[in-house]
């Protein structure tokens, strides 16, 4: 899928004090449509799809804290009430609500939950394999005891802090990695994603826009039953996307999806965890469909 050559404005809104990135690809009165990206990627990642929907929609692409080229942390703290409270303020501050949301991966797991928390701000709802780990994974997880977990964390943390960002020679070496990240990326999509993820260093080396904080794994968070309460709280139409070749778990096989009132769940062939990026048109066709329907 080619890309229009007019590209988004970027913008500023702040959270928490912390100054962050969106950009808006205009149409100001289309109705809003936000596009929530997934953990250690950023907002152009989603220029293919806001592309498509550009001209019926009023289409906004923020970068998540520690994303892009939206502020890090300053304590290297990134819970998800921090990310949830961004997006509900992004929403608040620029009046779009009621708003449909595309959200993917650690993205979609933050666009559930605020759809859950404020049901009639949200007109509809994709989330890509963003309902966080599987029934399986937080069976294992339970079995450790919380003073585990913490030494883990603590761990995890101290291996952070001493942790040199990744240094590239040059883009396109960047480039290389991007590719072997993801196959099914074309040589333009991986070229396109880099070119926009990296940033130059001072010796004129490039490193990925990301704070590598955002790796580290919480020893706790809000309980899995809480969790599905606010998808029992969701209103709104809902579509869940998974790739067939992805290590998600099909929420329709877990009993997940019965946590939702209106939902539909789709299983995308030839495509991994970027369904987005690894069958575009595809995605693109089904999200027009969906968001089109009652």
């Amino acid at each position: 899928m080619m890309l229009d050559s007019s590209g988004p404005t970027s913008r500023i809104y702040f959270s928490q004090r912390l100054r962050l990135h969106y950009v808006d690809w205009g149409n100001l009165g289309a109705p809003p449509l936000l596009l929530v990206h997934g953990g250690r990627d950023h907002c152009r990642n989603w220029d293919w799809v806001a592309d498509a929907l550009r001209r019926d929609w009023h289409v906004l692409a923020p970068d998540l804290r520690g994303h892009g080229d939206s502020q890090w942390s300053p304590d290297g703290n990134y819970t998800m009430a921090g990310y949830v409270y961004d997006l509900a303020q992004l929403i608040h501050q620029q009046e779009l609500a009621p708003v449909t949301i595309i959200a993917h991966s650690l993205g979609g797991v933050i666009a559930l939950r605020y759809s859950g928390i404020y049901p009639d701000c949200v007109r509809k709802l994709v989330a890509i394999e963003g309902l966080g780990a599987s029934p399986k994974r937080l069976a294992e997880r339970s079995r450790r005891v919380i003073a585990e977990r913490m030494q883990d964390w603590i761990a995890e943390q101290r291996a952070l802090s001493g942790r040199i960002p990744r240094r590239y020679a040059s883009i396109e070496d960047a480039f290389k990695r991007m590719q072997d990240e993801n196959r099914h990326l074309s040589p333009e999509q991986a070229r396109h994603l880099t070119q926009y993820g990296v940033n130059q260093n001072e010796d004129g080396t490039y490193s990925w826009k990301f704070d590598n904080y955002t790796r580290a794994n919480s020893p706790y968070g809000m309980p899995q039953a809480e969790i599905e309460q606010l998808w029992t709280r969701i209103s709104c139409p809902t579509l869940l996307v998974y790739g067939k070749e992805s290590w998600a778990s099909n929420p329709q096989e877990d009993g997940r999806a019965r946590h939702f009132k209106n939902v539909r769940v789709v299983m995308v062939e030839n495509a991994g965890h970027w369904v987005h990026h690894d069958q575009t048109d595809y995605f693109v066709e089904t999200v027009q469909e969906f968001l089109a329907g009652p």
